[in-house]
């Protein structure tokens, strides 16, 4: 069985002197009800003989509505428990949840019943001070917030304060 291979953007921006992450909380009725180690980079699996980068940006865009401006800030790449490979990259920027316009993936649903339905694949995103990313993040992907945090020379230690909601 082949390594699933994956590759993300993590969103920032600057607010006040302090540092804040864009994460996307996954659709579907699975999802529905989690939130912390639930939210995730925007990501999406790499195609053959595709340019991981431009896979990340192409993901992004279709999850996200939102567009990606380099520079690319190279995070590294991360395994999760799954055995699924992730690299990262992270790029400056700013977007309103609000405009949120993910693809929609289908899925049977309630399970066994012959219906099929459309689901966003990703229900919202939001930003959020690394302290807090890192609780919501699954956790395979919350060291790409220390990763961005020491590429930006911040200290990745500690919990910084959470953004209001």
């Amino acid at each position: 069985m082949a390594t699933i291979r994956s590759a993300g953007l993590l969103m920032f921006r600057r607010r006040a002197g302090a540092v804040e992450v864009l994460l996307a909380h996954p659709g579907g009725p699975f999802w529905v009800r989690r939130d912390i180690a639930s939210w995730t980079l925007p990501k999406g699996e790499i195609g053959l003989d595709e340019d991981p980068l431009a896979a990340a940006q192409r993901e992004f865009r279709e999850e996200t509505g939102f567009e990606s401006t380099p520079p690319f800030l190279p995070l590294g790449e991360l395994r999760q428990k799954s055995g699924k490979r992730i690299t990262a990259w992270a790029f400056e920027g700013d977007a309103d949840p609000s405009l949120l316009v993910s693809n929609l993936f289908e899925m049977e649903w309630p399970p066994r019943s012959g219906r099929m339905q459309a689901f966003p694949e990703i229900d919202r995103v939001r930003w959020f001070a690394p302290g807090e990313a890192r609780q919501k993040l699954i956790a395979g992907q919350a060291p790409f917030v220390d990763a961005l945090l020491q590429t930006l020379g911040a200290q990745p230690t500690g919990a910084l304060p959470a953004t209001p909601a």
